[in-house]
């Protein structure tokens, strides 16, 4: 198990972000767009966007990343938080730093008064399934899409 502290984002975290996010963008074969990642940086740091940062940090390094979004429901007065990327460093995986994150966004969203946290990932990827399983519930629903031009 890692001893990690997990807070905010500040600007000083962008390079070593910027690496993590690549790496996880690499991960789902995904190529970084840099006007995106820029943007989406941007976002993390504006007030008036419901798009958040944590950065977890073993010995004073960025080793781990999770973005979140707050977002209205049809379903609840409050908020839904959707966790939307979660990323370690490949040589600190297993080490507890997964966990760490996705209960930090936990807080958040209790803060938020969100009512549930909810995320995706994909069918193959099964090692973070063995964490998801232990801290979450399968909902059992398929997701659909179709890309806009």
């Amino acid at each position: 198990m890692h001893a990690c502290d997990v807070r905010t984002l500040t600007d000083a975290d962008r390079a070593r972000w910027e690496v993590l996010w690549n790496g996880y963008r690499e991960f789902y074969r995904s190529p970084p767009d840099p006007a995106v990642t820029e943007l989406t940086w941007q976002r993390f740091h504006d007030p008036r966007e419901p798009v958040f940062a944590l950065g977890a940090f073993v010995e004073g390094q960025l080793q781990g990343i999770v973005h979140y979004i707050f977002h209205r429901s049809c379903w609840t007065a409050g908020p839904y938080c959707y966790l939307q990327d979660l990323f370690t460093a490949p040589d600190f995986r297993g080490g507890g730093i997964g966990r760490k994150l996705i209960e930090a966004v936990y807080t958040a969203a209790e803060e938020a008064g969100a009512s549930r946290v909810y995320w995706l990932t994909h069918e193959t990827n099964t090692a973070a399934m063995g964490l998801y399983d232990q801290v979450a519930e399968r909902t059992g629903f398929v997701q659909y899409r179709r890309l806009l031009p």
